[in-house]
């Protein structure tokens, strides 16, 4: 899939940085300053692998996991392993992305984002690869959430 003309055509507007490829926050923070919220993004599943999780939060915030099962009333988090990402988001691990949902046509996975970054006024997002980042305004991801059918849980993500 191609990410920006999935843009495109349902008239979402970004800017896009290329850059090298990076696998970590760390790696992108080597990176040139970009406009628009640096995020993370975990891709969780729930320990009997009923549900997936895509937890999206500011590129410092060390998620605790636990609290984090409280507030979606579930027992148990775990990191999706690289075959279930690509399953349901068609990334591999160091791009996951909020876009990924665009190839999440069977609504798989629930989207979690961190009240910060959903006030923000714009996001940056991988487009399926790390070797560039859009920078999304905050209605294009109203728009990009509401065109993939994915309403997200809005929280606040507890840290560690």
């Amino acid at each position: 899939m191609d990410v920006c003309d999935f843009l495109t055509s349902n008239g979402i507007p970004f800017e896009r940085f290329d850059h090298p490829a990076v696998f970590t926050c760390e790696e992108s923070a080597l990176l040139a300053p970009m406009p628009g919220a640096d995020t993370k993004n975990l891709f969780l599943t729930e320990d009997r692998g009923d549900r997936s999780f895509l937890v999206t939060v500011g590129h410092n915030k060390r998620v605790d996991l636990k609290g984090l099962c409280g507030l979606l009333g579930i027992k148990r988090l775990s990191f999706g392993s690289p075959e279930e990402l690509r399953a349901s988001l068609g990334v591999d691990p160091g791009s996951v992305t909020l876009l990924g949902l665009a190839c999440d046509t069977e609504h798989r996975v629930d989207v979690v984002i961190d009240r910060p970054i959903w006030d923000a006024p714009s996001v940056q997002c991988h487009p399926l690869v790390n070797t560039a980042t859009l920078i999304i305004p905050h209605t294009g991801l109203e728009t990009f959430l509401a065109r993939t059918g994915h309403t997200p849980r809005i929280i606040d993500v507890p840290e560690r």
